[in-house]
């Protein structure tokens, strides 16, 4: 089963469409490394609870099982999902589809670009069609998920993830404890 192929344009995803990006002071190789090893995250990324791996068929390849925190403040609220991941190393990126959660039915593409100097720009793109699949109106989701899901949750952890990952990469002390 492939996780996503590649997200398709902007159009396609009218419930939620969002990009987040980083630039890391690192080797294109290492920074694909580091996010596509997503069992070490909770160990370098304070706000991710845990990572499980349901069915691991290869490095960065598998249903996996995600949790996070989304902090307010002093309140910490659990974020959780289960995806199908792989990766592929040619393009480079990491490509994810949602199965189990709110998100159910996500895609989420993480891509990597040389950018000279030894740095590496990272995008992850997540997109989403319909929303949540709870029982109400189509548009009403749609409207949670661009609205609420999107820029406070998804943005957020996200974001965190991004920063945390670039840190990470950039420390030699901690890149090399492994």
């Amino acid at each position: 089963m492939s996780a996503t192929p590649g997200i398709a344009g902007r159009d396609e995803y009218r419930a939620m469409y969002m990009v987040d990006e980083i630039e890391m002071k690192a080797p294109l190789e290492l920074c694909f490394r580091a996010g596509a090893d997503v069992e070490r995250w909770p160990e370098i990324l304070p706000h991710y609870r845990w990572v499980r791996f349901h069915r691991k068929n290869d490095f960065g390849e598998g249903r996996v099982e995600m949790a996070a925190r989304r902090n307010f403040g002093p309140l910490a609220y659990p974020v959780w999902w289960v995806s199908e991941m792989e990766t592929d190393e040619e393009r480079p990126a990491v490509l994810y589809r949602h199965v189990a959660g709110v998100t159910t039915e996500m895609d989420v593409e993480w891509s990597f670009e040389e950018l000279g100097s030894g740095s590496t720009g990272v995008r992850i793109i997540h997109a989403w069609r319909d929303g949540p699949g709870w029982p109400l109106p189509r548009q009403l989701t749609r409207a949670i998920s661009s609205a609420v899901i999107g820029p406070v949750f998804i943005h957020h952890v996200a974001g965190r993830t991004l920063r945390g990952i670039r840190d990470h990469v950039e420390n030699p002390s901690t890149v090399n404890k492994r």
